[in-house]
């Protein structure tokens, strides 16, 4: 298992979006150097406080890059190789891991086996390579009918049983590693089987042992798809989803049974936490009262996970997803083209992440930190995060009413607000201002 994630903090760029590229394109059309637009923003990620960025597709492809027609090759709206080795070099000139996303469990349809499938049928060489329904007296160039993901034709899932496709995605992944890259994002994981992935990230580690390699995961059994794939994490959907909607209801009992399944969780993996990516409405946007944002964001900051911070999120960037074509647009949005030409981000916002970052990684040990609960009411929450001799308390007031919390044996205020009382002793206590917060060390 890698042990590179043990202190990273990513900042999540979909960079498609990011420098304004077409949203279609020709997989083969003609290169833009784009994707240096990253490498101005550098510093910028090094003032957040983040270790690494976790990049979206920038594989040749149509659309959004999540339909990729060629995975040993930068998307043309993007660039090319030198474009891709000078963010390499930048990124890691100043401390920053880069991780890719991978689109394994289909390919679009413009992808070279699967174009080969179309022009020789069903005797194509590369026919194994999908889960394909010939009509009865199929001719060369008709299309079969194919398995694709959730619904979209143009998405051709692979077939993860045939051998030549595990040797394929390992070599895929090998190369960009080989490159540079220092770890994966595995989109959509969860459709594909594990046992493909169980095969497939041995060879890919035999030759880089600290590979940061996590999968996508919604639902379901996430210790066991570690167990059975051997990721290094999976995306922490459940703690998400709790985070804002137990502050837009003011129910933390939801976020307290969140909270104890994370243990669980940490007992065999530490997750991917999250509070916005580019699949999802914009956190500053799902929060019903806008006062809540910095609970949502010490939450995460506290909480055991190898945390992401989406792009624009720290500059209180909004946007909904839209179940529609150009849905994602609005979550996918342009940046400048430099930090000294923002015009739209909130300082505070930025200034709150920073913070937090910050005392983040004056606690490394918060990466496996368990979080006990204290004192719970709907409105009310104090829990603390430990780690051996290790621990913070964490306080949060929804109310519309100032609260006096308790908080043994607390010493200090490290963010947040509020007046502690009896510091340091057994009985000491906090008094959080109304829809106030507040992060203390003992």
């Amino acid at each position: 298992m890698s042990t590179s994630s043990e202190n990273a903090i990513w900042w999540h760029v979909y960079p498609l979006g990011f420098v304004g590229a077409e949203t279609k394109g020709s997989f083969d059309g003609p290169i833009v150097h784009r994707l240096g637009q990253l490498n101005l923003w550098m510093d910028y990620a090094v003032e957040l406080g983040v270790s690494g960025l976790a990049l979206g597709p920038i594989f040749a492809s149509s659309t959004h890059g999540y339909d990729t027609a060629d995975h040993f090759r930068i998307d043309p709206r993007l660039g090319d190789d030198s474009d891709f080795d000078a963010l390499i070099e930048a990124a890691h000139s100043r401390g920053l891991q880069v991780v890719l996303d991978g689109v394994f469990n289909h390919v679009g349809q413009m992808h070279p086996a699967f174009q080969e499938v179309l022009q020789a049928g069903p005797e194509a060489e590369h026919a194994s390579w999908f889960q394909l329904t010939w009509p009865r007296g199929t001719a060369p160039g008709a299309e079969p009918d194919h398995a694709c993901f959730e619904g979209h034709r143009h998405l051709v899932t692979l077939a993860h049983g045939t051998p030549a496709v595990v040797e394929y995605v390992a070599t895929v992944m090998t190369h960009w590693l080989d490159r540079g890259a220092d770890g994966w994002r595995l989109d959509a994981a969860y459709a594909v089987p594990a046992q493909f992935w169980a095969k497939v990230l041995p060879r890919v580690r035999s030759a880089h042992p600290d590979a940061y390699i996590f999968g996508e995961l919604i639902h379901g059994d996430y210790t066991a798809f570690v167990r059975d794939t051997g990721v290094d994490a999976v995306t922490q959907y459940e703690l998400w989803k709790a985070i804002w909607s137990s502050l837009n209801d003011r129910n933390l009992f939801e976020l307290s049974h969140a909270l104890e399944r994370h243990n669980a969780f940490l007992d065999t993996f530490v997750p991917l936490t999250f509070v916005g990516n580019h699949d999802v409405t914009r956190i500053a946007s799902l929060l019903a009262d806008d006062r809540h944002l910095p609970h949502a964001l010490a939450i995460l900051f506290t909480c055991g996970g190898t945390p992401s911070v989406y792009y624009g999120d720290e500059q209180g960037f909004r946007g909904a997803k839209e179940d529609r074509v150009g849905g994602d647009d609005a979550v996918r949005p342009v940046f400048p083209p430099t930090p000294d030409d923002f015009e739209a981000g909130d300082a505070q916002v930025f200034d709150l992440h920073r913070q937090l970052i910050r005392l983040r990684r004056r606690h490394p040990w918060l990466h496996r930190a368990r979080a006990e609960i204290l004192h719970l009411t709907n409105e009310h929450l104090v829990f603390s995060v430990a780690q051996d001799a290790e621990r913070l308390l964490l306080c949060l007031n929804l109310a519309d009413e100032a609260v006096t919390l308790p908080v043994s044996a607390a010493g200090r205020i490290e963010a947040g607000g509020g007046d502690l009382m009896q510091a340091e002793r057994q009985d000491a206590q906090i008094a959080i201002p109304a829809h106030g917060w507040a992060i203390l060390s003992t």
